[in-house]
């Protein structure tokens, strides 16, 4: 990786007990040089640089009713901050033996999201780093993520076309990262998954959790990395096996939050049969036949919310990302304008639908 900041993590990773008691102060935009490239485009807000007691007064002392989920990084809380604003405060809780891999994690989101500006990607307000305490503090999204919402957390239902805007929002958020517009080069994501697709009051999709995002090798499309990082039942197979990470990577991730779209299902349960765990492998064989892709689609959905003609064009396209072979899955740019095509398609289908049921 071409950034002066990254050999400096490196150097300190390998006296990790100083690092954690040293302060740390992210270097703006300006401070970095891309050699032969233009400069990344500036977020319209800098990121804000917070107190561990702003983040104790914000969080009432991380008390328990202020506690929104728990995740691999450590404890999310909603807090207030002293302007007011209601946001997210990601708390990095982590044992001694994985403190310097969680410091890594806190810096690469600090530093990637500190440079991105898009609708669809969840915006880093600021950060804490004040002595051996590591805090992220982003935009509140009020409906929580999607999958919490899918599998019945929460009075709301999603129908159809709710969950195609939900997939064309991450969509778009994909394609920004690929396309280099953020820095220059191509940002894979490497942990896309439904907890990871947040939503806000109107159910616009942003994508959070930017702590294994990599950053690919100046004019390569493939990198080769040392471990494979993720989530089990997102991982790329191809990725899997050679450790080659790709752009299509984040689209296989991409086809099995498709997956649990149309299925209401998780990507990986434990309390299915040993044969019916894995959601790409329960239902691959049944994308292309209509007539059993009726089968798996939510039943929580309602029948009046979609057409099969809209189910079927997606299962087809969730069933293109999910390919053993990356080079056979679409780009990120295709499936947004494949997606905005089954959208309008299943609008139209059922404006069609209404208009001769009227005429009955």
């Amino acid at each position: 990786m071409p950034f002066g900041l990254v050999s400096s993590w490196n150097k300190r990773r390998r006296s990790k007990s100083e690092d954690l008691m040293s302060p740390w102060i992210y270097k703006s935009v300006e401070n970095w040089q891309i050699e032969d490239q233009t400069p990344p485009v500036k977020r319209r807000y800098a990121s804000l640089v917070f107190t561990l007691r702003e983040m104790e007064e914000a969080t009432c002392n991380f008390t328990d009713d202020n506690l929104l989920g728990k995740g691999g990084f450590g404890k999310v809380y909603k807090g207030t901050l002293r302007s007011g604003e209601v946001v997210a405060i990601k708390k990095m809780e982590l044992p001694p033996f994985k403190a310097a891999e969680g410091e890594r994690e806190f810096r690469v989101e600090v530093d990637i999201l500190s440079r991105l500006d898009h609708p669809n990607l969840v915006s880093l307000i600021g950060y804490c780093a004040d002595g051996k305490h590591r805090f992220l503090v982003y935009e509140y999204m009020h409906k929580g993520n999607l999958q919490d919402l899918l599998n019945g957390i929460g009075e709301e239902k999603m129908d159809w076309s709710l969950r195609l805007k939900v997939a064309m929002g991450a969509a778009r958020g994909l394609a920004y990262l690929h396309s280099s517009a953020a820095v220059g080069i191509p940002i894979v994501h490497r942990d896309f998954k439904s907890t990871n697709v947040l939503l806000n009051t109107n159910y616009e999709a942003k994508i959070s959790d930017f702590g294994l995002a990599k950053l690919m090798p100046e004019g390569q499309e493939m990198c080769v990395t040392a471990r494979v990082l993720g989530t089990f039942g997102y991982f790329d197979p191809e990725y899997t096996l050679t450790g080659k990470l790709t752009l299509q990577s984040d689209v296989y991730a991409f086809g099995v939050v498709l997956l649990e779209l149309l299925t209401g299902r998780r990507a990986i349960d434990l309390n299915q049969g040993k044969n019916d765990q894995n959601l790409v492998l329960q239902v691959r064989h049944l994308l292309n036949d209509k007539k059993k892709l009726r089968k798996v689609i939510d039943p929580e959905m309602r029948r009046g919310s979609y057409t099969i003609e809209s189910i079927v064009m997606l299962a087809n396209l969730a069933s293109r990302c999910v390919r053993i072979d990356s080079s056979q899955r679409p780009t990120m740019a295709e499936c947004v304008k494949e997606l905005q095509l089954i959208y309008h398609m299943n609008l139209k289908g059922l404006g069609m639908t209404m208009h001769a049921f009227r005429m009955i």
